[in-house]
């Protein structure tokens, strides 16, 4: 890790010499948590896992009239994951973001490499902050920008294990590549993006690894006048996953009031379409948001979206968040009540009720200084019996979840010239 970390900071010192500004800022998150039913009800006789976890990450910025580089390097580890006098650490060191950025003019730029990919509200791109690891992609973009109201962008990703000779299989990533254009503008009260997404996906077919693509299409709308904030976003995905046809939407909308000048209430709806488990044809009716930050919805105890709930009934969640802040203070409660949005059968192919169970997550966040954040976090899950069927584990058992987490952000360097 030092070797890499010294390599970068030379590596970007030497631009210096004609930079415009250069900065090094670093991210240090530790995270302790208490898992008892987090993403699944917990079985019986099985104790709740708890653990630290830590992000560590070095961050190198460069920027001119022309270029803009950016490196992000990181660790992510387990307390104990190696011996106090191990050699070697079970991560080591990775490179979550290495990008640089030319613009050509006033009005087009190009940016490639391995970058985050974030756009409106994180449902179908986001970086997955919460996770430790966070998410990046391998990626070109181009932007056109006329103003300030405007913007275009065109994205493209093609993913390969390796240098090769010949075509071989490819088994990193669940997407082989990805093309995108998403366009954003603004109006008085309003801003409104469009996207259209065209995925390709691998699968095995007779022993053959073949490629599907399926396609997202939507938009995404705010609004915001005096006290009200409202968004609103639409989706439709179709095409094929291994060789089934696609057929999925997502809906959802939400609307904010700010009492007063400290508490903000809101009421929100998400309805996410899934296929019926007595479905007698073959098409595929689950919506999936596919590179979203989806820890961000539907609940923070992640039972839908976060590595599962794929291809499966899909969800209804309506909810009601609550947000106070005063001075250093920021409290939330966010009450779900979790629905399925397709048939549910038991083994007997028998209808089950669609009600899946009602969560409350609470936080709390306090700002010790201007580079030093704590914040904490209780999660419960009042699951219902067709929760266990689908999630299996015990819904009468307690199913709860509790985190704390320091977040350390200093800047180290900032040059400019």
């Amino acid at each position: 890790m030092k070797k890499l970390v010294i390599l970068a900071c030379l590596g970007m010192l030497s631009l210096t010499t004609y930079a415009q500004e250069f900065g090094i800022d670093l991210q240090l998150r530790p995270r302790v948590e208490y898992r008892h039913g987090y993403k699944t009800l917990i079985p019986d006789a099985i104790d709740a896992a708890t653990f630290v976890s830590q992000r560590s990450r070095l961050n190198l910025k460069y920027g001119s009239t022309k270029l803009n580089a950016y490196i992000s390097l990181q660790n992510v580890r387990v307390w104990g994951d190696v011996s106090t006098l191990s050699a070697t650490d079970a991560n080591g060191t990775a490179i979550h973001e290495a990008w640089a950025s030319l613009k050509l003019d006033s009005v087009l730029s190009f940016k490639m490499g391995r970058q985050e990919i974030i756009y409106d509200d994180s449902r179908i791109f986001g970086n997955v902050d919460w996770a430790q690891t966070g998410r990046s992609h391998d990626a070109f973009i181009a932007t056109y920008q006329p103003n300030t109201k405007n913007r275009l962008d065109l994205g493209i990703a093609l993913n390969e294990e390796d240098e090769t000779l010949f075509k071989t299989d490819y088994n990193v990533n669940n997407y082989k590549a990805f093309q995108y254009v998403w366009y954003h503008t603004n109006f008085d009260n309003l801003n409104l993006s469009l996207l259209a997404l065209n995925t390709g996906f691998t699968f095995d077919n007779d022993g053959n690894q073949e490629v599907d693509y399926n396609q997202t299409f939507g938009a995404y709308v705010t609004f915001r006048k005096n006290v009200f904030k409202a968004d609103a976003s639409a989706y439709y995905q179709t095409g094929k996953i291994a060789n089934r046809d696609l057929s999925a939407f997502n809906l959802s909308g939400n609307l904010h009031v700010q009492a007063t000048s400290n508490l903000n209430i809101g009421i929100g709806a998400e309805y996410v379409s899934g296929t019926d488990m007595n479905s007698t044809d073959s098409d595929i009716k689950s919506f999936n948001p596919l590179f979203g930050t989806n820890h961000k919805f539907n609940g923070w105890m992640d039972y839908f979206y976060v590595g599962n709930h794929i291809n499966s009934v899909g969800l209804v969640d309506i909810n009601l968040p609550v947000k106070y802040q005063q001075d250093k203070w920021t409290l939330q409660l966010i009450p779900h009540l979790f629905s399925s949005a397709a048939t549910v059968v038991d083994l007997m192919g028998n209808e089950q009720d669609a009600y899946l169970g009602t969560e409350i997550d609470f936080s709390l966040g306090y700002k010790i200084a201007d580079a030093i954040d704590f914040q904490l976090g209780y999660s419960h899950m009042f699951a219902s019996d067709t929760m266990q069927l689908l999630k299996g584990g015990n819904n009468d058992n307690t199913n709860n979840w509790a985190w704390a987490m320091f977040v350390f952000k200093p800047n180290l360097f900032t040059h400019s010239k």
